[in-house]
């Protein structure tokens, strides 16, 4: 192929790498517009909007038996709220990546991020469980947005070789949320109540808007927002975006593998945390919920570690293999979540359930927080490169493919999980997370699959995919 050719566009991912090397320079131009400390500042700024949904969901888990108690109600009934929300926040994500694309990233934060104060403080002071579960879906719709535009923004300032350790540092610091707030949310409610936790949560989205309105700069890349496109064909005034179109990425076969793996893998912790509050009561006799939480800590930890260690790895995968291949080949990216998919997060999982149904006391309770924090580095080693590879292959479409992948594991969680606290009740520890260990390996499975055949599922439905000249 001639740099004539190289320059017109005309590439794609077997495209020898000198020959579109004049094109790729003027490319990655477009990441030098910000500074590296305006880079950090970015990251920093949607790493805590990121933080919230994950906190949120974080201190509502270890509250659980204290809300039972408090709304005179059963655990059943306060985990079907879990299911709700996580279902609302699916919805919320793909209101927002799809209107994201047409309007830009700050817009969403500033639409979102009310909602999600006035969610906070109307759950706060919820005076029912029917008001509970109402405003914990505004406080979640609010939220919903955090990850999926804090991950497109990520992609926007930082180019292919450098966006996996960017990826895995935003998600360390967002992963802070399941490690610091069941412990905080433990200690507000053995202290005071689960409503104190409520209130700092809404003042946390207040403090989030503020950074928002004063110090967050818009990341997309010039000339590519549709609203842009829009003023360019004299077009002017309000545009709905179809959110539900976003699910459509999932008709390639390589975002939809990606997504079932993510989803499977990401189900294991929800088996692991949304019981553990009444296993660690019942099994444990451990009713101090400062304590509770602290107990969720292990499996935060390994999220921490795990998520910028696979950004890392990923990301010197990608230019290893190019180097090997002299092209680039997207999935290589995904060879640093196979230890984690096949190993930990299942085997991990599997243990701890036959841990919980056989092994009391204090040796118990050892092993199985070391199991957690062991699936929580597992966890983070299938989604940081998994989300880096679906911004990598839909680069111009970042924030629709991250929203897209979450909304998918969060409507099928959202529905599984109202089924994981029957499910423990009826047969037990073991036989439910072994269920989820099978699925774990499924996921591993279309893993490897994506691995040896991406060019070809990329080829049977091409949607659109990035190149290395566009990317």
């Amino acid at each position: 192929m001639s740099q004539n050719e190289a320059a017109s566009g005309s590439v794609d991912e077997n495209t020898p790498l000198l020959a579109v090397s004049d094109a790729q320079k003027q490319h990655d131009l477009v990441y030098k517009r910000f500074s590296p400390s305006q880079k950090r500042l970015i990251v920093a700024l949607v790493s805590w909007n990121g933080l919230l949904p994950l906190f949120v969901g974080g201190v509502f888990n270890v509250s659980i038996p204290e809300l039972a108690r408090d709304f005179d109600t059963t655990t059943d009934i306060v985990s079907l709220t879990i299911s709700v929300s996580i279902v609302s926040a699916a919805c919320g994500s793909l209101l927002g990546a799809s209107h994201s694309t047409y309007y830009g990233r700050k817009p969403i934060y500033l639409l979102f991020l009310p909602v999600f104060i006035f969610g906070s403080f109307g759950v706060a002071f919820s005076r029912t469980v029917r008001e509970m579960m109402f405003f914990r879906v505004i406080q979640a719709i609010g939220s919903s947005p955090g990850m999926s535009i804090g991950g497109a923004s990520i992609s926007d300032i930082y180019p292919l070789e450098q966006r996996g350790f960017a990826m895995g540092v935003f998600l360390a610091a967002v992963l802070l949320g399941p490690a610091v707030a069941p412990l905080a949310g433990g200690v507000a409610a053995y202290y005071s109540s689960w409503r104190t936790m409520q209130v700092i949560l809404g003042l946390a989205g207040v403090v989030g808007l503020l950074s928002i309105i004063f110090l967050f700069p818009e990341t997309s890349h010039p000339g590519t927002l549709g609203r842009d496109k829009a003023r360019d064909a004299g077009k002017s005034g309000f545009t709905f975006v179809n959110p539900f179109k976003v699910l459509l990425v999932l008709k390639s076969p390589n975002i939809l593998f990606v997504s079932i793996t993510g989803l499977t893998t990401l189900l294991t912790d929800y088996v692991i945390l949304v019981p553990l509050a009444e296993t660690l009561q019942t099994k444990f006799g451990i009713s101090n919920q400062a304590i509770i939480g602290l107990c969720f800590a292990p499996l935060g930890v390994g999220n921490i570690i795990g998520a910028p260690l696979a950004g890392y790895l990923s990301d010197r995968i990608v230019v290893t293999w190019r180097e090997k291949r002299g092209s680039w080949y997207p999935e290589d990216r995904l060879r640093a979540t196979l230890i984690g998919a096949a190993f930990l997060v299942p085997i991990s999982t599997l243990a701890i359930g036959i841990i919980i149904d056989n092994i009391p006391g204090p040796l118990g309770l050892s092993l199985i927080m070391f199991g957690m924090f062991l699936n929580g580095i597992g966890v983070d080693t299938v989604l940081t490169p998994c989300g880096a590879y679906c911004v990598d292959i839909l680069h111009h479409r970042s924030a629709e493919a991250m929203a897209a992948t979450m909304a998918f594991r969060a409507g099928v969680i959202g529905i599984a999980s109202s089924f994981l606290v029957p499910m423990v009740h009826s047969i037990g520890s073991g036989w439910t997370y072994a269920i989820v260990s099978l699925a774990a390996w499924f996921g591993a499975l279309l893993m490897v699959l994506t691995i040896r055949y991406g060019q070809q599922l990329r080829d049977f439905n091409n949607i659109g995919y990035s190149t290395a000249l566009t990317n």
